[in-house]
């Protein structure tokens, strides 16, 4: 039986949801500020000469490394899952988890060179990978199995999400264009800290909810963990001082450190003592839908890799006679998810049992996405800055609707279908799903050009909607493992 009832705050709410999701809204919305602001501007740090104050690095290997970063973010949500099971709770990993991110941000505007960038991205990864996945979790707590709301409970979150992203990027991108990078890492800082006070005042909204630790971690484990702890940085060290992990081949390497995480975790929920039959058929249920979330992600991601370059190499940004920074890419589709989230969380909780079943809403997001990349196969043949903002805009309401259909929905299924002492690390194994999806966008980005835009762009929306056709011919089976789970 599901926490929820007991742990909410009684008798209040936020347009018919429970009032806690005031707190974890405002959280998320300064993360994701911090967050989008920092990595819209990354790739061209990384990748601008140092004239224009940019560290100079080889574009192929600089958008391989922006990918493989947002995937080892999620990948971060594997530890902030467990340290939320084993050692603290949900409640206070958000918070702590803030607090890193932040300390990361300011490393990155403090620190000059390659050395801010390892410090501060370390610290930015390990911090949003313990507080995407337990803010996540923590409201999935909020709300009973079964309830109609929770679908357009976290579609209101994930308007908070988006808010962040649309406005981090507009901010970090003016800043690096007037003051340079560091002043755009700086608001990044300035954003997260914004968030940590919002969540301190307004935590009592969240009543006991998340404060238990579900599997707490035995004391005589401690040392031994320290132990692990300190060999795996040790390993890390000398892979990266022997040349085995370089920037060019951090990509693949992130791609195969997911993979084995999101086995090995499967393998875990689906053979572990504390897990029953139901929650069981439910964790084989998520198989396809987690596969599904990587094909989408692989796509969507490259706003931030692909999108980057094709922003600043091939849109026309000139806007009814002002020309916008191209690195406001990141902020066109957030406007999209501010404009339509409002009318997907009253769509869904209008119908109720009656919407579309979870599966069938991923496959259309899956094919939506598809689609938004074969929308840009008839401007292959043009040259130069020739792409109208305008053109691109409209292409970006696709991603938006595909985002709508599958982002919030998985997770608020992922927290509905989680067995009730792994919620955390349920969570985890989702967003590992996004970091695999993450990661590939890294490493699908070696092989665009803009001479071979139109196999790019066409190959990858043809698999993405054959991925969803797969996904609806399976609904019906997906959803019979769901257990009760609509």
């Amino acid at each position: 039986m599901s926490e929820a009832p007991s742990t909410a705050v009684p008798g209040r709410t936020f347009f018919g949801h429970p009032i806690g999701l005031v707190n974890l809204f405002g959280v998320e919305l300064w993360e994701r500020f911090s967050f989008y602001g920092m990595l819209t501007i990354l790739g061209y740090y990384l990748y601008y000469e140092t004239t224009e104050g940019g560290l100079g690095l080889d574009q192929n290997a600089a958008v391989g490394l922006v990918g493989a970063y947002g995937g080892l973010v999620y990948l971060c949500t594997v530890l902030g899952g467990w340290v939320s099971d084993r050692l603290i709770g949900m409640e206070r990993t958000v918070f702590y988890g803030g607090v890193v991110v932040m300390a990361g941000h300011i490393a990155l505007a403090l620190i000059p060179g390659l050395a801010g960038v390892g410090i501060g991205l370390v610290l930015v990864a390990l911090g949003s990978g313990a507080l995407k996945s337990n803010a996540s979790a923590l409201l999935g707590t909020l709300y009973p199995k079964g309830d109609a709301r929770v679908d357009g409970g976290f579609t209101l979150f994930y308007l908070g999400i988006n808010l962040g992203a649309f406005v981090g990027p507009l901010l970090t991108g003016l800043l690096q264009e007037e003051w340079g990078f560091h002043a755009g890492f700086g608001a990044a800082a300035v954003g997260m800290a914004l968030g940590l006070i919002q969540y301190v005042v307004f935590r009592r909204n969240l009543g006991t909810a998340g404060r238990d630790v579900p599997d707490p971690l035995p004391r005589r484990a401690l040392v031994p963990l320290v132990g692990l702890l300190l060999v795996a940085i040790l390993v890390i060290v000398a892979l990266v001082v022997s040349g085995l992990v370089t920037i060019g081949n951090l990509p693949d390497v992130t791609t195969a450190l997911i993979v084995v995480a999101a086995v090995a975790y499967f393998a875990v929920l689906l053979t572990h003592r504390r897990v029953t039959a139901v929650e069981r058929s439910r964790v084989w249920a998520f198989v396809p839908l987690f596969l599904a979330n990587v094909v989408f992600w692989a796509l969507f991601q490259q706003i931030f890799t692909v999108l980057a370059v094709y922003s600043d190499e091939r849109m026309n940004w000139n806007i009814f006679g002002w020309t916008a920074p191209s690195n406001w890419i990141g902020s066109v589709e957030p406007v999209w998810i501010i404009a339509l989230s409002p009318l997907f969380a009253l769509l869904w909780t209008k119908l109720g049992d009656r919407s579309p079943s979870t599966p069938r809403k991923f496959a259309f997001g899956v094919m939506g996405m598809g689609a938004a990349f074969l929308l840009f196969v008839p401007m292959a043949g043009t040259t130069g800055k020739a792409v109208p903002a305008l053109l691109v805009l409209f292409i970006m309401a696709v991603f938006a609707v595909s985002e709508l259909l599958i982002s919030p929905i998985g997770l608020a299924v992922t927290t509905q279908l989680a067995p009730e002492h792994f919620r955390a690390q349920m969570m985890a194994l989702y967003f590992l799903s996004v970091a695999l999806g993450t990661t590939l966008s890294g490493v699908l980005a070696r092989f665009y050009s803009q001479d071979a835009e139109f196999a790019y762009f066409g190959i990858t929306g043809l698999v993405a909607i054959a991925a969803g056709v797969v996904i609806a011919a399976l609904s019906s089976w997906i959803t019979r493992y769901m257990s009760g789970v609509h």
